[in-house]
């Protein structure tokens, strides 16, 4: 199922939300800009990579451009592809904005970018010595599905269904769409293999965070405008 649009109106404008996508999109571009070689390059300075972070190893000095610490940041705004950006962009737009209501804008900041540390840690801890770059948004978007999942349960979500060759459109309840989202997460982390290209741990990770963390987020007395 991919999502397309929910049945949910917020309340405030949704600047933070906005501004991730801005800032996520402009950074790739950026980065396609330079070329595959140095487009790449900027993936190994810039992305996380469990065993630098840990001090396993180090990049060589021409490469490593901010300390290791802080690609726990900026991995966040690096995407690996036009798919990879897209994907990421589209789940925020659609659930973001009802998040960023619930909370505020410093509120939601702070609240995603918690959300990416967490799943970027549950990625890299299982596994420190890997040499992979991790990046993208996927696992700070996690965390804003899994509070939009106890936030607004019974929002409808229009999904785009392929069966077979035939594509159809449904609007389900939130709780199905998500809570089937996070299902697919968990069983791909068991099946994944090592290397594979998909950091299904963050996802897993960064939900659950989303979970946890609402209820220190969520602002005092917010009272969602749903249609249900």
């Amino acid at each position: 199922m991919i999502p397309l649009k929910d049945d949910n109106p917020s309340q405030l404008t949704p600047v933070v939300t906005i501004g991730l996508i801005v800032t996520c999109t402009l950074v790739f571009l950026w980065q396609f800009m330079q070329g595959p070689r140095a487009g790449q390059a900027i993936i190994y300075a810039l992305g996380l990579i469990p065993s630098v972070l840990f001090g396993h190893r180090s990049l060589p000095p021409e490469v490593a451009t901010v300390p290791a610490a802080l690609t726990v940041f900026t991995s966040m705004f690096l995407h690996g592809g036009w798919l990879h950006l897209i994907g990421n962009m589209l789940y925020l737009w659609i659930f973001g904005d009802n998040v960023e209501d619930a909370m505020g804008h410093g509120r939601f900041l702070a609240f995603y970018l918690l959300c990416g540390v967490a799943a970027a840690f549950t990625q890299a801890l299982p596994d420190p010595q890997s040499t992979l770059p991790m990046v993208g948004a996927s696992g700070a978007i996690s965390g804003v599905l899994g509070a939009y999942l106890l936030l607004y349960p019974r929002a409808r979500v229009l999904v785009l269904v392929p069966i077979f060759i035939i594509i159809t459109t449904m609007r389900l309840p939130a709780s199905l769409v998500l809570g089937l989202w996070f299902v697919l997460q968990a069983l791909s982390t068991l099946a994944a293999s090592e290397g594979g290209g998909v950091a299904f741990r963050a996802h897993v990770g960064g939900f659950i965070a989303g979970m946890l963390l609402l209820m220190f987020f969520k602002r005092p007395g917010f009272r969602p405008l749903l249609r249900e």
